[in-house]
């Protein structure tokens, strides 16, 4: 199968930007929000929206780590915050790819437990093959594909980042 690319880096680079000023938008009257990036593309991406959204506002920006066991998503979630650190916060879950929804959901169900001003969900790409009733409120781009499909998002510093469909 060949390899397609759907995102440039620079496209990405836009998407980025949009999305954090949705984030601004939507929490323009907190002090905080905390940026929830699920492992490992989802935090690298998770960083990228927290840079861009540090250089267009001032609302203070904190980084989480999330990390889902995808073999077997329903084993407990593990953050680099504490509880304490997120709780009564506004915090987006950020996510590369939403293809089933599985990841999403289980690391969505972690932080219904936590008392939270605002929730959202952010993803670079959404793939549209939800198996769970789960949602991006912010997306870079909405992609139908067949499901036999493969969507990778690559995050590279030295060539660029690109997303690509094979």
């Amino acid at each position: 199968m060949s390899k397609n690319i759907i995102l440039t880096n620079q496209e990405i680079e836009h998407k980025i930007k949009r999305i954090a000023y949705q984030i601004y938008e939507t929490f323009v009257n907190e002090e905080e929000v905390v940026i929830a990036g699920i492992a490992s593309n989802g935090s690298i991406f998770a960083k990228k929206i927290a840079q861009a959204l540090n250089t267009i506002s001032t609302i203070k920006v904190s980084l989480c780590e999330v990390k889902v066991d995808k073999q077997n998503p329903q084993l407990p979630i593990q953050t680099s915050l504490s509880v304490a650190e997120y709780e009564n916060k506004g915090l987006v879950l950020v996510d590369d790819v939403l293809n089933s929804g599985t990841t999403l959901i289980y690391a969505v169900r972690h932080f219904l437990d936590v008392p939270l001003k605002k929730f959202k969900t952010a993803v670079l790409v959404d793939r549209n093959h939800k198996k769970y009733p789960v949602k991006a409120d912010f997306k870079g781009i909405s992609l139908s594909t067949s499901l036999l499909e493969h969507v990778q998002v690559v995050f590279d510093d030295k060539d660029g980042d690109y997303a690509s469909l094979s």
